[in-house]
């Protein structure tokens, strides 16, 4: 009958998203749990248990509880966040985000389209995507990624509107970067060989 009982209560307990107390504690429900990351093409669970191990700082923490990340729009961190994408983006996605082999990452244009949010291009840089975009686990931790992509977002030159990692109160505020000239050159050839 106990057993019975406890599972009823488990039961309603999730069912109002409200943790249930036991002997150890409070065991969260599924409104309480953590944001799950997901593969870009195959869809499975991010697995985080391998891969390049750094300090579980409180940003990193933030980031896995909520997908925001608190790096966006501190200068210091978007200064470090450069330094790494020099190192570890840049051979492929140009030195002004402009693209090279991979895409430009500073426009509105997104190859996978999650990554306009913040989640999502963490997903596509943790555990890769097609072609030559491999996953970046083992080369950058947690924390660095997240400065990487503060710098990213830092860089954006794109529709405000389509910048969909701020909030949506704040995007008509938002001014982006300027276009660096190399992608507006390659932009304006682009468009005189396809009129």
């Amino acid at each position: 009958m106990k057993n019975n009982s406890k599972f009823s209560l488990n039961k309603l307990a999730a069912a109002l998203s409200i943790g249930v107390v036991t002997a150890v504690g409070v065991i969260p429900t599924q409104a309480e749990a953590q944001v799950t990351f997901r593969n870009a093409i195959s869809g499975e669970v991010i697995d985080f248990s391998f891969g390049k191990k750094g300090e579980e700082t409180e940003a990193v923490k933030h980031f896995k509880s909520t997908a925001e990340n608190l790096y966006n729009g501190d200068e210091e961190a978007i200064k470090m966040g450069e330094d790494l994408f020099a190192t570890a983006c840049s051979g492929c996605h140009g030195h002004n985000l402009e693209g090279k082999l991979g895409p430009a990452l500073g426009d509105d244009y997104w190859t996978y389209t999650q990554g306009r949010t913040d989640k999502g291009i963490f997903e596509i840089m943790y555990d890769g995507a097609r072609s030559m975009m491999g996953p970046q686990r083992n080369n950058l931790s947690i924390d660095e990624m997240l400065h990487v992509m503060a710098f990213i977002r830092s860089s954006y030159w794109g529709k405000p509107e389509n910048a969909l990692w701020i909030p949506e109160e704040q995007r008509a505020e938002f001014e982006p970067a300027e276009m660096p000239e190399e992608f507006k050159e390659a932009m304006e050839e682009f468009n005189k060989r396809n009129k």
